[in-house]
C-alpha cells in the first residue's frame, strides 16, 4: 500500500525540527526551546507544528528521544558490531570522540548542554535525560565486564570504576574542546582511555 503523501511529508518535517531542536540545544540548552524558535530556523509555520506537539514538555521529551537515537546509531550500534572484550569497549568511546571531532551537532554534545539544566528539576524531562544517561553508563559497565569475562581484562578490573572514568573524560573533553577551544583535547582524551585500557588488559596488543 502506498503511503499517503501527507503522512510521508509530515514525518520528513517532524525530523527534520528534531533534528534542528537537538542541534540548537547542544548550543544552547533545551529549557529555552521553542517551537517558534524552531520554525524560525526552518522558515516554516509555528501553526503547523502543534499538530506534532501540543505543549513544550511533549517538544522536550520528543527532543531527548531523538538525541538518544542519534547517540544510539551513531555512536553505540557501530561499536557493538566489533569484536566483544577491549575492540568493543574502547569503540564505544572512539566513536564518541570522533562524534564530537566531526562537529555532528554544533555545540559538540547534547546530553552535556542539557543535563545541567534539568539536574534539580524533576520531572519527565530530566527523568528522560538521566535515563538516557544511565543507560549510556550501564553499557559501558556491562562492555567492561565481557572483556573481564572472556579474560581481555585483568580479574581485578572494576568495571563500574572504568565505566566512571570512560565517562569523565568523555564529558570533560566537550568542555575542553569548545569553552577552552583546545584543539588537542580529542587527542588526549583518546590517549588517557587507551591508555587505561591497555593497562588492564591481559594482552595490551589487543589495542
Amino acid at each position: 500500500m502506498a503511503v499517503d503523501g501527507r503522512v510521508a511529508r509530515g514525518e520528513k518535517t517532524r525530523r527534520a525540527v528534531l533534528d534542528a531542536g537537538v542541534a540548537l540545544a547542544s548550543l544552547d540548552g533545551l529549557a529555552g526551546l521553542t517551537l517558534a524558535r524552531l520554525a524560525q530556523s526552518l522558515g516554516v509555520s509555528k501553526s503547523g507544528l502543534f499538530a506534532h506537539w501540543p505543549d513544550k514538555e511533549s517538544l522536550q521529551l520528543a527532543i531527548v528521544a531523538h538525541a538518544r537515537r542519534q547517540w544510539e546509531e551513531l555512536i553505540v550500534s557501530p561499536a557493538l558490531r566489533e569484536p566483544k572484550g577491549l575492540r568493543r569497549l574502547w569503540a564505544v568511546h572512539a566513536n564518541r570522540m570522533a562524534f564530537y571531532e566531526n562537529a555532528v551537532l554544533p555545540g559538540g554534545c547534547f546530553f552535556k548542554a542539557t543535563e545541567h539544566e534539568f539536574e534539580d528539576s524533576p520531572g519527565p524531562v530530566r527523568d528522560a535525560i538521566a535515563a538516557a544517561l544511565d543507560d549510556w553508563k550501564d553499557m559501558i559497565v556491562r562492555l567492561a565486564g565481557e572483556a573481564v569475562v572472556i579474560g581481555e581484562l585483568r580479574p581485578e578490573a572494576d568495571p563500574r570504576q572504568l565505566a566512571f572514568e570512560i565517562q569523565a573524560i568523555g564529558s570533560a573533553v566537550v568542555t575542553h574542546a569548545h569553552l577552552l577551544r583546545d584543539p588537542d583535547s580529542y587527542r588526549y582524551a583518546r590517549r588517557a582511555v587507551l591508555d587505561r585500557l591497555r593497562a588492564l588488559a591481559t594482552d595490551p596488543t589487543i589495542l
